[in-house]
Parts: C-alpha cells; structure tokens; sequence
C-alpha cells in the first residue's frame, strides 16, 4: 500500500462523514469525499486541505462510483438514504437505492483494487426485538423496519465478496449516535432534535411514554472506533459499537434540562410499532478486538453537543 493512503469517504460531507474526514486529514491520511452535490460540508475548517479532494455525484451511478473508487486504498461506506422510519414508506426505493447501490459499489472497489471497506451499520435495527441485553453479536437479527434488512444484507454482500474476491472488511454495528454536527430538524437523533426544539423554546415531542431505552455513543468515540477498525488485521468482522448503557428517553430530556439549567417543555404521544422497548449493545468484543472503548459520558457529550449548537447558532445569526 502506499506510504500515505488513499482514503475515499463515501457521504463525507455530513454530520458522520465530515468528523472521519476531519480525523482522517489530521492522521496525514489523503482523503477523496464523495457526497451528492449541494449537499452542505458540515466541516468548512478543512475544506482547503491540501489532501482534501471532493467529488460530488450519485451514489446509484455506477460511472460516478467508479470515478470514486479509482486509486483508493481504503473505501469508508456511511450513505444511506433512508432512515428506520421512512424505510418502510417505499421498500424498492431503500433496496435500490442502499443494497443495490452498495453491491454496485463493491463490484467497483473489487476491480479498482480497494484493500478494506469499512461500512457503518445498525446496532439496533439489524437485531430486531431483543431477546437478551445487552445485545451481542451473536444475538439473531430479526429487523422489523427495511432499513435493519438491507444494512443485515450489505453485511452478508460484503462476507461474500471477501471470500470470492479477497476484499477485507469491517462492519460496525452502531447505536443511537449523537454530538456535535448533528442535524436538529431530522427524523432521528433524540439528543440533537431535543436539543435544538429546547433552545428554540419548542416543544419536544415523545412517541411513547418515554420509557424507551436507547444506547448513546457519541460521535467522536464512534470515530475512534472508525480508525481503529481501519487499521484492525484481525478475524473479527461484524463489531458493536455503543457505549454498554441504556438511556430512557425521559433520562435523555432530563439531561438536556441539567445541561441547560432549566425545565423544557415535553408532550406524548402514540408510541411507533417500529420502535423496540430497549436496545443496548454489548461491546466487549470492540474492547477485546479493537482495544476500543467509549471515553465520553453522556451527560459530558449532551454538554459538548449543546456547547456547539449555542456557539453555531451564534456564528449563524453573525454571517
């Protein structure tokens, strides 16, 4: 390989995508960040890098995948275009667009000469219902929403072109992420949405009683895990990363209210069938194998992510 790999980012402009670039340019690495085009670079410190290259196009087009994959060393896989919610709305479109689109990719990586992918799964939606917590990677995977059936089969894709092909792999299974660059008005991350109505002076809306259980890693240890995974050599191929500790949604707002230092307004409403009652990740194996764990507590990374909200909405409000 050479001296100074090259690393493509695929869906690198977004709140994910953009901490890797950040992490990867800082390690010496030169990074090619594909995205579709006009989506916003939620990293503009870097966006001048000298081992910065941006290409924009479709994930779905196999010549702008091919133009991607060119002359890469290591391939990071974090697009999806759907979410656990709207997955469910339109079935073909998550298949075309997430499953088809990544065995298009790994047609492309295998003939480009790609040495790893790295692709970013689910640590709940892949397990379904749990059985047992914490969820281990042994646990069945029985999804109840599209978007845990395609991430579960982009992982097998991805099993069999490493023993036809000889592409290696890591699959990191993740849980409920959130920090700093998460989007506010989005159809998932709690803590980012919470947050973002609670400065508005909003109401923040529940689906369910509140009770349900969600493990919260926070982007720059999930990063960490990232890197790790990248240079790991070992058999392991499917890991869990989260933190090991479930978090109520009622915890979660009574959190935001201590980092605040005041009360937020809340309401309830009709829980979604998708929604399992709890889900927490067993992550022993990321510790053994990757000599990983989380270091950022949530009341720690709740501040972190409200400190960068006030000062951006500050920044925003100066342009």
């Amino acid at each position: 390989m050479n001296s100074n790999p090259l690393c493509l980012v695929l869906g690198g402009k977004g709140f994910v995508g953009s901490h890797l670039v950040d992490a990867l340019l800082s390690q010496g690495f030169r990074v090619r960040l594909f995205d579709r085009p006009g989506t916003v670079f939620l990293a503009d410190a870097c966006r001048e890098h000298r081992n910065l290259e941006i290409l924009e196009g479709d994930f779905t087009s196999e010549s702008d995948i091919s133009d991607a994959v060119a002359g890469c060393d290591w391939c990071f896989h974090l697009v999806s275009t759907t979410s656990p919610r709207s997955s469910n709305l339109d079935l073909v479109y998550d298949i075309e667009t997430n499953l088809s689109g990544t065995v298009r990719l790994l047609h492309q990586a295998f003939h480009a000469g790609i040495r790893k992918v790295v692709f970013l799964s689910s640590g709940g939606a892949v397990y379904g219902p749990p059985l047992c917590l914490p969820i281990s990677e042994s646990h069945p995977t029985n999804p109840i929403c599209s978007y845990g059936i395609t991430k579960l089969a982009v992982e097998k894709y991805l099993g069999m072109f490493e023993r036809l092909h000889g592409l290696e792999y890591m699959v990191l299974r993740i849980s409920n992420l959130y920090g700093e660059r998460q989007r506010t008005k989005s159809s998932q991350g709690a803590v980012a949405v919470f947050l973002g109505k609670a400065l508005a002076g909003e109401t923040i809306e529940i689906w369910g009683d509140g009770s349900v259980v969600r493990d919260y890693v926070h982007i720059a240890d999930v990063i960490t895990a990232i890197m790790a995974a990248a240079r790991y050599q070992g058999p392991e191929r499917v890991v869990n990363i989260g933190f090991g500790v479930g978090i109520s949604l009622n915890e979660v707002i009574t959190e935001i209210e201590c980092a605040m230092g005041m009360k937020v307004s809340r309401t309830y409403v009709e829980g979604r069938a998708f929604d399992v009652p709890s889900s927490v990740l067993a992550i022993d194996c990321a510790k053994r194998a990757l000599n990983w764990e989380p270091s950022i507590t949530f009341p720690a990374g709740v501040r972190r992510t409200l400190h960068w909200l006030t000062r951006y909405k500050a920044l925003s409000r100066s342009v």
